[in-house]
C-alpha cells in the first residue's frame, strides 16, 4: 500500500507492507545516474523491500540533474531523513538503502548527517553503489565487455550532469538562475569513496561480478574496514549492475542476507510481536454467552457514491488494521479468561449475503473477530462485540474509508472527526479498560423486573430481516423539541408505545401485563475522559408499566426523558459499572478455571441480561466526517444483531439530513415495525421504508 507525500521540492511515498513484521523504516534512494528515475520507478523496488522485510519503506524521488545538479539530490535526501526523525522515528530504527547513484548517495548523506550533528542511521544497504564519479576503478576497463547495462561513456555523461558541467545556469534556492562553477568529481559528497569513512554505520554491499562499477563497491568495502566500520560485501558472479532489483529466483538468498542484516543492526525488540489484550470488563460476557446459533455481532457500513474497487479496498484494509491492534484481533482461550490477540494480517474481504450479520461461528472468531464485506458501493464491517462498541467500530470504519478514498482519488483527508492517522503508533489510552478506571465505590443493584417481548415464527434457516426507516432529521428533531425531549427519548417512546399495543393485542389482562422497556446503551466517553477504542458503554432500561393505566405518547416521552435524566449521570453510571467490576475482582472468580467462569456468566447473562428489555435502541448520533471525505459518501448505516432471547434490535444514526433507523428481526412477522410505523405516522412524521423481507 502506498501513501504519497509532497515535499516543497520533491515527491516521496510511504510503502506499507501487508504484514508489518518489524518496527522501523527503510529510507530508499533510487538510482538512475542522478539524471533519471521517477517516484513510480522508486516505488517498484521499495514495494519489494517492504514485502520481503515486513517493514515500512519511505522512498524519496529527489531532484534530478542536469536541471538540478549537486547538491540538490543530497539536500532532498537530507530533508527526507529529517522528515522521518520529525515523524518520531529514532535513528536507531532507520536503515538507508540505495542502488547505483542512490547507493552512493546514502554514504554522502551520512557525511552530511555527521557534519550537521544529526544521528546516524542503524545501517546501510548499498546495491551496486556508484561511489566514484571519476571512474578510476580497474573494473571500468576489465568489465567493459561483460556489463550489458552500463558503459563508461554513459557514466561520464551522468557525472558531468550531476557536477554541473552540462548546464551553464543553475537554479538557486530562491528560484533565480545564475552561473556556477562545476563541482569537483572527487568531492567526498559527490564521490563518497574519497571521503572520511570513520564512524560509518554497518554496511551490507551487493555488486554483480560482471559490472563495470564493481570496484566502486569493492574499494568502498575495503576502505570501510580500514576505517574500523563494519561491512559485508556480496559479489555475485556473472551478474550485472543492480542485479538485486531483478528479483531473480536464483538470487533469493540476497533477501535473506538483507533480513539477517536488519536483524543485526536494528535494536533488540524491533521484531514485531503480535499484541495481546485482556478482555475489557464488558467484553467478558460475550464469549460466555455465545451459542452455536447466536453470537453478539453488530455492523457499521458506509455507502459511497461510486462503485468500490475491491483490490484497492483490500490494500486500504491491509494498512488500516495495523493502526488498530485492539480491534484487528482474534479471540483466544486462556486457562482463566479469554483474551484478544492481534491478527498477523488483515482478513480477506468477503461478499455480501442476502442478509447482514450472518452467524459468525466461534471458530471464525478465533481466527479473526471482525469481517469486512463489500457490496457494490457499500463497505460494511461486522464486529464481534467483545472487541469494541459502536463508537470504536465507527472510528475503524471511518479510518478505513478515508484510507480507501485517499488512495483512489489522491485526496488528503485530515485526521479529524474520528479519522485517525493510519501511520501513527496507537497511544496506550486506546487500549484502556475504562470500566476498571472509572468504577465507583458504591455498587448499584442490577435487580429489576423483566420486560415484555414480542414473539413470532422463527426464521428456521437463519435469515435476518432488516427494515430501514429513513426519516427527515430536521422533522424528527423539531418533533422531539416540541415534546422537550431528545431524539433518542422520542424514538424510545415510539417503540414503547408500539410494544404496549402489541402486548394489548396478545390478549393478556392489563393486571398481568409486563413493563415495556427499552435497553439504551450509554456512551460513557461523554461522562468520563476516556480515549479507549474498546467497549466503554453501559446501558439503562427506561420503560412504562401498562398496569398503571393508559399513557399518551406525550406522557411516555416525558417519562422516558426523566428516567434517562435520572440514570445517565456520572455518579449513577460509576455505581452501575461498579457491580460488574467488583465481581471480576473477586478472588474466587479470578482463580476459577474458564469453563466454570463460563457457566457462571451464562447464568448471570440469563438473569440480568436481555430479559430486562424488549429490545436495544442504540443511537450513535450524528455522524461527521471531514468535508473532503463527505463528498464521496452517500450514507452510513448501523445494524445491531438480534438478541439471543428476543427477535428485535435497533441501530440508529443520522448523516447529513437523514435519520436512519435499522430494525432487525429473526422472526417472519413484522409485528413491531408496523406498530412503530403507525406511531410515527400518528405524530405526522413522514417515513420512507426499505426492507430485505422475502
Amino acid at each position: 500500500m502506498t501513501i504519497d507525500i509532497a515535499f516543497e521540492k520533491f515527491k516521496a511515498a510511504w510503502i506499507l507492507p501487508r504484514d508489518e513484521l518489524r518496527y522501523g523504516v527503510i529510507l530508499y534512494l533510487h538510482g538512475g545516474g542522478y539524471t533519471c528515475g521517477t517516484l513510480d520507478y522508486a516505488k517498484g523496488f521499495a514495494s519489494v523491500l517492504a514485502a520481503s522485510c515486513g517493514m515500512r519503506v519511505f522512498c524519496a524521488a529527489y531532484r534530478l540533474a542536469p536541471e538540478h545538479p549537486y547538491p540538490a539530490a543530497l539536500e532532498d535526501a537530507y530533508s527526507a531523513y529529517r522528515f522521518l526523525l520529525d515523524e518520531g522515528y529514532d535513528s536507531r530504527h532507520v536503515v538507508l538503502c540505495g542502488e547505483s547513484a542512490g547507493g552512493g548517495l546514502i554514504y554522502s548523506l551520512c557525511f552530511m548527517l555527521r557534519d550537521t550533528g544529526l544521528p546516524q542511521p542503524a545501517g546501510l544497504i548499498a546495491i551496486s553503489p556508484w561511489t566514484d564519479l571519476t571512474l578510476s576503478g580497474k573494473s571500468y576497463i576489465d568489465n567493459i565487455k561483460t556489463d550489458p547495462s552500463m558503459s563508461v561513456e554513459r557514466l561520464e555523461f551522468f557525472a558531468d550532469c550531476y557536477t554541473g558541467r552540462r548546464y551553464d545556469l543553475v537554479e538557486d534556492a530562491g528560484g533565480e538562475y545564475h552561473k556556477t562553477a562545476p563541482t569537483d568529481k572527487k568531492d567526498p559528497f559527490v564521490s563518497p569513496l574519497f571521503g572520511n569513512l570513520d564512524d560509518m554505520p554497518p554496511s551490507l554491499i551487493f555488486a554483480g561480478g560482471d559490472e563495470i562499477m564493481l570496484d566502486d563497491a569493492k574499494l568502498l568495502h575495503e576502505r570501510l574496514l580500514l576505517a574500523g566500520a563494519s561491512s559485508r560485501l556480496i559479489v555475485k558472479p556473472n551478474m550485472w549492475h543492480a542485479y538485486v532489483l531483478f528479483c531473480l529466483e536464483e538470487n533469493k538468498s540476497d533477501f535473506d542476507e538483507i533480513n539477517g542484516f536488519m536483524k543485526s543492526v536494528l535494536p533488540e525488540g524491533s521484531e514485531r510481536k503480535l499484541r495481546w489484550l485482556k478482555l475489557d470488563n464488558a467484553a467478558k460476557i460475550y464469549p460466555a454467552a455465545a451459542t452455536k446459533r447466536w453470537s453478539n455481532v453488530f455492523r457499521l457500513s458506509a455507502t459511497l457514491k461510486e462503485e468500490i474497487d475491491r483490490d484497492l479496498l483490500q490494500s486500504a484494509l491491509d494498512v488500516t488494521v495495523r493502526r488498530f491492534p485492539s480491534i484487528a484481533v482474534r479471540l483466544r482461550r486462556g486457562l482463566f479468561w479469554y483474551y484478544l490477540e492481534e491478527v498477523p494480517r488483515a482478513p480477506r474481504i468477503t461478499d455480501e449475503k442476502s442478509y447482514p450479520l450472518s452467524h459468525m461461528p466461534f471458530d471464525d472468531i478465533r481466527k479473526c473477530a471482525f469481517r469486512v464485506i463489500l457490496y457494490k458501493r457499500r463497505i460494511a464491517v461486522e464486529f464481534f462485540h467483545a472487541v469494541t462498541d459502536g463508537n470504536g467500530g465507527l472510528v475503524f470504519l471511518k479510518t478505513l474509508v478515508a484510507e480507501y478514498l485517499s488512495s483512489k482519488y489522491g485526496i488528503r483527508i485530515p485526521n479529524t472527526d474520528g479519522v485517525l492517522d493510519r501511520l501513527e503508533t496507537p497511544p496506550e489510552e486506546e487500549f484502556e479498560d475504562s470500566f476498571q478506571k472509572y468504577a465507583g465505590e458504591i455498587r448499584k443493584s442490577r435487580m429489576e423486573a423483566n420486560s415484555f417481548k414480542p414473539t413470532g415464527t422463527p426464521e428456521t434457516d437463519g435469515f435476518i430481516n432488516v427494515t430501514t426507516f429513513l426519516l427527515d432529521l430536521a422533522r424528527v428533531s423539531a418533533a422531539a423539541k416540541e415534546k422537550r425531549v431528545t431524539i433518542t427519548s422520542y424514538l424510545a417512546a415510539a417503540f414503547i408505545q408500539a410494544g404496549i399495543r402489541l402486548q394489548q393485542e396478545s390478549g393478556w389482562p392489563q393486571k398481568k401485563q409486563k413493563a415495556v422497556k427499552i435497553l439504551i446503551p450509554v456512551n460513557l466517553r461523554k461522562l468520563f475522559p476516556s480515549r479507549s477504542l474498546r467497549n466503554f458503554v453501559y446501558y439503562v432500561t427506561p420503560g412504562i408499566d401498562p398496569r398503571l393505566g393508559e399513557y399518551t405518547f406525550e406522557e411516555i416521552c416525558t417519562s422516558i426523558h426523566h428516567q434517562l435524566g435520572l440514570f445517565v449521570t456520572r455518579n449513577e453510571m460509576a455505581s452501575r459499572i461498579s457491580g460488574n467490576v467488583q465481581d471480576e475482582r473477586r478472588l474466587i472468580l479470578k482463580l476459577a478455571p474458564l469453563f466454570v467462569k463460563n457457566i457462571v456468566m451464562k447464568i448471570m447473562f440469563s438473569i440480568f441480561g436481555e430479559r430486562k428489555s424488549m429490545m436495544s435502541l442504540s443511537n450513535l448520533g450524528a455522524i461527521r466526517v471531514p468535508d473532503v471525505m463527505g463528498e464521496y459518501i452517500e450514507r452510513f448505516d448501523f445494524i445491531l444483531g438480534a438478541q439471543s432471547t428476543s427477535p428485535y434490535n435497533c441501530g440508529v444514526l443520522s448523516y447529513r439530513d437523514k435519520l436512519i433507523i435499522n430494525i432487525i428481526r429473526n422472526i417472519k412477522e413484522p409485528l413491531l415495525e408496523r406498530r412503530f410505523y403507525e406511531v410515527l405516522r400518528e405524530q405526522n412524521i413522514p417515513v420512507k421504508v426499505e426492507s430485505n423481507q422475502r
